[in-house]
């Protein structure tokens, strides 16, 4: 392999961008070059390497275009006067190799479930990064997790962090952190960006809450919040930390491999006009959210002295987004 090869590679992996590399592993009679000559195609056609040139390098980046677009790596055999009306006579068996971007999964919280995840998916093919400020947090961790992971960690503030993150079509992402807050403004963000998963932790009552809010303050639509697993993982009556992590890994699988993700959407009921506009009066926004849980009794005693826990966690969550 050369240099210009090599580069144009660890260049295509850097910018997180699709490939393909050629490389000729069979030539009979006469040809421009023999076996073990390589190229580099990029996504927009150009190329880094050389496998000959002419007619015969033209229809090889045709070729790799379309394994690129079809995610398959092929053998092509080319026969240079038949094929290309090329006058060395000889031909060419060519192998197209989809240089393929490694999936990454954003873990934003270090917990218990966070942590058995992680050793999950840092056993996958997977680029797995771990993001949570918590002092501490992630002491021990390169002590109990094996050999063969070695996941990155980000010690910041999740919601900071999130934005200065790369997001594209082979991004995942799982919002588990200690905050239920957080875990809003975690997924009011990913919300718009590009993804290939998105989930977040949580009981039923914690998604109802979430998309009665989303919708309420025009924080996302339905369409959006139904491209959200959550919550997140496949139904395996699990229970513990360990068997909680199973289920996610287990649902980013089902999807990174194409396997068709089937999911009923939890319909969160409308909030009542009295509830509604207390959540969004002016007074409420411009209190601190260092008062968060005298803010929600107050709220929740002025609409109704009889409010239900359901809705009582809906002002409470509108009180600290």
């Amino acid at each position: 392999m050369t240099n210009e090869v090599l580069r144009s590679i660890l260049s295509l992996r850097e910018q997180r961008q699709v490939g393909a590399l050629c490389t000729i592993v069979k030539t009979s009679g006469s040809t421009p070059l023999k076996t073990g000559a390589q190229m580099v195609v990029r996504p927009d056609g150009s190329i880094a390497g050389t496998i000959g040139g002419g007619a015969l390098e033209f229809g090889a980046i045709s070729e790799a275009l379309l394994s690129i677009a079809t995610s398959k790596s092929a053998l092509f055999e080319h026969r240079l006067t038949k094929d290309h009306d090329m006058c060395c006579g000889g031909s060419v068996s060519l192998f197209v190799e989809v240089l393929e971007i490694s999936s990454q999964c954003y873990i934003f919280g270090a917990g218990h479930v966070g942590k058995a995840l992680a050793h999950i998916l840092s056993n996958l093919d997977m680029e797995v990064t771990v993001v949570d400020d918590r002092p501490n947090i992630f002491d021990g961790w390169k002590k109990d997790l094996d050999a063969n992971s070695h996941p990155n960690f980000i010690q910041q503030l999740p919601s900071v962090v999130l934005p200065s993150l790369i997001w594209d079509s082979r991004t995942y992402a799982v919002i588990a952190t200690h905050s239920h807050a957080l875990d809003r403004e975690l997924l009011r963000q990913a919300i718009r960006l590009p993804f290939r998963f998105c989930g977040m932790i949580g009981s039923k009552r914690k998604v109802l809450v979430t998309r009665t809010l989303f919708l309420e303050r025009g924080l996302a639509t339905e369409e959006q919040l139904d491209r959200i697993d959550m919550p997140v993982g496949i139904d395996i009556s699990a229970s513990s930390p360990g068997e909680i992590a199973v289920s996610i890994a287990a649902r980013i699988i089902e999807v990174k491999n194409h396997a068709t993700l089937t999911r009923t959407a939890a319909v969160a009921p409308r909030l009542t006009p009295d509830i509604s506009s207390s959540i969004n009066s002016p007074e409420l926004k411009e209190r601190s959210s260092a008062d968060t849980l005298h803010r929600s009794d107050d709220i929740a005693s002025l609409v109704h002295p009889t409010t239900s826990d359901y809705t009582h966690d809906l002002i409470c969550a509108a009180t600290t987004l």
